[in-house]
């Protein structure tokens, strides 16, 4: 396991046992209703479902050509704002 692999690991780990990926996750959720980005999403789906036809595409098909789409689609500011979360809980939780 690559150092940068460890490290990602290690936060994951505090983020979930002090509670505070859940709340990034509910705050990511929000933001990303607010914003539009699931009725961007759920439209790109519709849009591949009518393309491709409903009897041949299958749920890992959405899933593989949505993600990019779906990445690319997530506001700046919300991933700004996300990272700057994780920062803060970083520096405040150091060991």
């Amino acid at each position: 396991m690559s150092k940068d692999s460890k490290m990602r690991a290690t936060i994951n780990q505090k983020l979930t046992e002090m509670g505070e990926r859940e709340r990034l996750k509910e705050l990511l959720r929000a933001k990303l209703t607010e914003c539009g980005w699931r009725d961007q999403l759920k439209a790109n789906c519709k849009d591949v479902i009518k393309e491709k036809g409903l009897e041949h595409v299958t749920v890992e098909d959405l899933v593989v050509e949505i993600t990019p789409k779906g990445r690319v689609l997530v506001p700046d500011s919300v991933k700004k704002e996300l990272l700057q979360r994780i920062r803060a809980f970083l520096a405040q939780h150091a060991t």
